[in-house]
């Protein structure tokens, strides 16, 4: 059966939607190989093919369609930009569909307005990773989706209030490729294949500094800083230019600009060797609904399968796959809290060693080839 997967933003890209799309795709074309992922036709900053960037074992099926590429005029647009570009592709959208797709094509989105190709007769599978502001007119658009995949029990929740049938949602946390973060490699030489200290005790943060510009928790953690000893440095790696300048005022106001070390954005083919790198991997999400009720985030998966030990913030969705047993848990917005479970880390090699390992064997469902065969499943296909 035909399978499309509709993506209104450019691959590839540094956000870690990005991973999801490409990890999914990968594999949805391994189970099926009548599968195209469609994306729009605009510019790219990123020059690297698709294979290289995300570490791909093969190609897939890729078709850019004609879109207005007005995401660079956003400084004069404002938000008119974002809809400019995504009307036009969607128009783009509706006369591909129209014209070159069967009517049993299955078709896959993280955009809930494709829902309204619901009118061209396709079975549109949606997946939800956070509920907007306008809710009314959200639910009103998900109703008309064949079926949808969450990423959290959080998420699930607010489609059951709304009188949505429990068999057309399905829970599938994000995922990782296992064999790209259990590499083989000693702390020792990855700091030397990196150039960062062997002699200092590192506390690391991978991925995206903001989330719909809110804070990930790098704030506490260059806060937790003052409480932890002079031999402890903190390797932030990801963020963006800007909000790497925002952070670097910050640790200039706090004083700790010699013990911290921002790497910038890395390649995923990458990312594995700064987590072998480091000592312990570090999550402390502020308190707030999405991170509390909605994400799954996909560095949760991939430190676990580092085989590092986790210090990460106690909250609901983090509890999904999380426990005493594979982590370490902080409070939220507690930076002195944040300091001692680092401290325990350190001070108790034992049972660090022991929840680093069941985090790894924890981890091992959540691949993604496991998560495109229980959504396929989920679809009936």
């Amino acid at each position: 059966m035909p399978f499309l997967y509709i993506n209104h933003s450019r691959i590839p890209t540094e956000k870690a939607h990005g991973i999801n799309i490409v990890s999914m795709c990968e594999f949805f074309y391994a189970k099926d190989g009548d599968f195209k992922l469609i994306v729009p036709n605009i510019g790219n900053n990123i020059k690297v093919s698709i294979v290289n960037y995300y570490g791909l074992k093969s190609e897939f099926p890729i078709k850019k369609l004609p879109t207005i590429s007005a995401l660079r005029w956003e400084s004069i647009l404002g938000q008119l930009a974002f809809w400019v570009q995504f009307s036009s592709f969607y128009i783009s959208v509706f006369f591909y569909l129209l014209f070159k797709s069967r009517k049993d094509t299955i078709v896959y989105t993280r955009d809930h307005l494709a829902s309204l190709l619901w009118f061209l007769g396709y079975k549109v599978v949606y997946e939800c990773h956070s509920i907007p502001k306008k809710q009314k007119v959200f639910f009103s658009l998900t109703r008309l989706f064949y079926k949808t995949v969450v990423i959290s029990a959080g998420l699930q929740k607010y489609f059951l209030q709304q009188g949505f049938k429990q068999e057309k949602i399905f829970i599938a946390p994000d995922a990782v490729k296992l064999e790209k973060f259990d590499i083989d490699i000693p702390t020792g030489q990855a700091r030397q294949k990196l150039a960062l200290p062997e002699n200092k005790k590192i506390i690391c943060y991978c991925g995206k500094f903001k989330t719909m510009n809110m804070d990930k928790g790098i704030h506490d953690i260059l806060k937790s800083l003052k409480y932890l000893s002079e031999d402890i440095i903190f390797l932030a790696v990801g963020g963006s230019d800007k909000d790497i300048e925002h952070y670097q005022n910050i640790v200039k106001d706090l004083k700790v600009d010699q013990r911290v070390i921002f790497i910038g954005h890395v390649a995923q083919g990458d990312l594995a060797y700064y987590q072998k790198a480091a000592d312990i991997l570090l999550m402390p999400f502020p308190y707030h609904k999405h991170y509390a009720e909605f994400m799954s985030p996909i560095k949760m998966f991939e430190y676990m399968a580092s085989q590092k030990p986790i210090v990460t913030s106690d909250l609901p969705t983090i509890r999904e796959v999380l426990n005493e047993n594979n982590s370490l848990f902080c409070r939220s917005d507690n930076p002195e809290d944040l300091s001692k479970k680092i401290k325990y880390i350190f001070n108790n090699p034992e049972h660090t060693l022991s929840i680093a390992k069941q985090a790894h064997k924890d981890v091992q469902k959540f691949s993604w080839s496991n998560r495109v065969q229980s959504i396929l499943d989920f679809i009936n296909i």
